[in-house]
Order: C-alpha cells, then sequence, then structure tokens
C-alpha cells in the first residue's frame, strides 16, 4: 500500500542505500504529475499559492479555479524537472472550484493518473499530495475517508459564497496551498482534487477536515472545457472585465461598489466607491455572484449598458466597453 510506502520513507533515514533508493522512487511515483502555482493578484497588489494536476504531456493542468481567480499572471513550476513556465487560463467553473490551465512551451510533461472515485469507502486509506505554505515543494499527507458526499459552504475575502457539495472529507491535514492537489488512493491513482482552506477561501463548519472534489466531476469538467465547450456554468477563454469590487453580501446591498480599478471601463465610465450598480446590460443586478454571472456572459471587447445610484441617489446610466481581466 502507498501509506506503507511513505512510512517507509520516514524509517529510510536510517537506512542503507537500497533503502534510501526505494523512499526517493516512492516519493517520486506519488508526485508524478504534480505541479506547484504561483500567481499575482496585481489588482489587489496580493500573491496566492496552490497545486495543479498535469492532464496532457503539453501542459494542460487541472486546479480549483479558487486557486486562480483574481490572477493577473500564473506561473506553474515542474518540482521533478525544475521548470517553470508561464500559463494562461483556458476555463473554469465557479460553481464546482474547477480550472484548466495551459502551458506555454511545455511539451513531454510526466501526467497524473486518474482513478475512479465512484466506488470509494469509508476508512479507505489517502494520500493528499500539495504545496502546503505555498513554499514551492511538494508535501504529502496521509489519513483516512471520513466521509462521502459532503457539502459544505466556502466564503472568500471579495464577498463571494460557493455551496460545493458530493466532496470526499478526510482526516489527511490540508493546509493553504495545498488545493488543486491530487487526493490518491492506495494505488497511487487520483481520486479526488483537494480543496483545502487557503488565505482567501475558507471553508464553514468544515470541523477541521479537509476536503476533495471527486475525479470524475472534476475530470469531467476539465474535458468540457479542455474541448472548449461553453455552458450555463463553464467559461472558456478570457475573462469579460469592468473593474468593479463589489462589498461582502453580508454587510451591504449586492451592488454596492467597494473599489473601481484605475484605468478600468468602469471607472471610464464614471463609477465611484459607494456607488451602487442596479443593472447590466439590462437586467438587475441583486448580488455580487448575479452580476458576475451576467458579465460572463460577455467576451472581452464586448459592449454593455450599466446603469447605477451614486451616493446622492441620483441614478446614471452608460454603455461601456468591456477590457479583458483576471479570471472569476
Amino acid at each position: 500500500m502507498l501509506a506503507v510506502g511513505l512510512t517507509f520513507l520516514v524509517l529510510a533515514a536510517a537506512g542503507g542505500s537500497s533503502s534510501a533508493a526505494a523512499a526517493v522512487h516512492a516519493r517520486t511515483a506519488v508526485t508524478t504529475g504534480v505541479v506547484t502555482i504561483q500567481t499575482r493578484l496585481g489588482f489587489v497588489s496580493a500573491a496566492a499559492a496552490g497545486t495543479g494536476m498535469v492532464l496532457s504531456p503539453s501542459g494542460d493542468v487541472l486546479t480549483n479555479n479558487h486557486v486562480i481567480r483574481g490572477a493577473t499572471t500564473i506561473h506553474v513550476a515542474v518540482p521533478a524537472t525544475g521548470r517553470t513556465y508561464g500559463a494562461r487560463v483556458l476555463g473554469y467553473d465557479i460553481a464546482d472550484d474547477v480550472a484548466v490551465l495551459r502551458l506555454q512551451g511545455a511539451s513531454g510533461l510526466q501526467t497524473v493518473t486518474l482513478g475512479d472515485s465512484s466506488r470509494l469507502s469509508l476508512n479507505q486509506p489517502v494520500t493528499a499530495v500539495g504545496n502546503a505554505g505555498g513554499t514551492g515543494t511538494l508535501t504529502t499527507e496521509t489519513g483516512t475517508i471520513t466521509a462521502l458526499r459532503r457539502t459544505i459552504t466556502v466564503n472568500d475575502e471579495q464577498g463571494g459564497t460557493v455551496r460545493l457539495r458530493g466532496l470526499i472529507e478526510t482526516d489527511a491535514d490540508l493546509e493553504p496551498g495545498d488545493s488543486g492537489g491530487p487526493l490518491l488512493d492506495a494505488n497511487g491513482t487520483v481520486i479526488g482534487m483537494n480543496s483545502a482552506a487557503s488565505a482567501t477561501f475558507a471553508f464553514r463548519g468544515g470541523g477541521g477536515n479537509g476536503f476533495a472534489i471527486p475525479i470524475d466531476r472534476a475530470s469531467a469538467i476539465a474535458s468540457q472545457i479542455r474541448a472548449g465547450r461553453a455552458s450555463a456554468g463553464v467559461h472558456i477563454g478570457p475573462t469579460p472585465f469592468l473593474g468593479v469590487g463589489l462589498a461582502d453580501e453580508t454587510d451591504a446591498p449586492g451592488g454596492l461598489v467597494a473599489v473601481v480599478a484605475s484605468r478600468s471601463p468602469a471607472e471610464r465610465a464614471g463609477l465611484e466607491a459607494g456607488d451602487t450598480i442596479v443593472a447590466f446590460d439590462g437586467r438587475p443586478v441583486r448580488t455580487r455572484a448575479g452580476l458576475v454571472a451576467l458579465l460572463l456572459r460577455k467576451r472581452p471587447g464586448a459592449r454593455a449598458r450599466l446603469a447605477w445610484v451614486d451616493r446622492l441617489g441620483n441614478r446614471e446610466a452608460a454603455t461601456v466597453t468591456l477590457a479583458s481581466g483576471p479570471p472569476q
């Protein structure tokens, strides 16, 4: 079993050269096809880190959407080779927290081995591989499956909430940076994609355990993205950019503008912090999620009619040309 191999890895430090070689081989097998992700969130002057799984030798990488959300630049490192690649977002699914990246100039990469998440059982041993703490070094944690088909609510610092369903719960110790990494079974095949809590993505009611998206669901969404098939839930290609950040929905009306990005379409239209967006493209805006959904129906370069109420209560409107911006 894989868990035994990892235990041997700890003991091998005091053993002979053959034991050490076996330990290195075991760890290499566990981390094959796993990459680390570093992002720069230019509009908020921040950085983030996560993990990904290589799906193709040419560099298609599966990760969580929240790992790359808001990223203005993305760099992916392959620890096995020491090489780092720039990456662009092929597409993403906000509701299911899945995204696919394509590395620039990559070839001949080792890939993960996808398993079957439809036949999992409680107390089944698992190994989580990730980028704990965002250090860029792959880490592993062992545990067991403690629950199946779990539903949790997820918050982020930008006021968004997502309800994730059908998750695998495990007592493997997941940390910020592990998001997007593989949850492996005893044979070393991927049965889930870890969705650990991060600095901007926190679980409510999780009980301290880790959660993973079943790989059957994640890989099906990834296949749709790689095929370029957009749908109500899946966005393909560049993200349209308005340039506003809305206040937390729990504290304010859904369309209350908290910040306006410099030189953005919103700023050129005359929006300011404290204004309330009431309509986009002729449809009412009631929540942040509602505005995002309407925005993602558009493409960069498209025009849309924007209506808002300013801080003095005056209703304003303007037609904006959407720019290209970071993923949602």
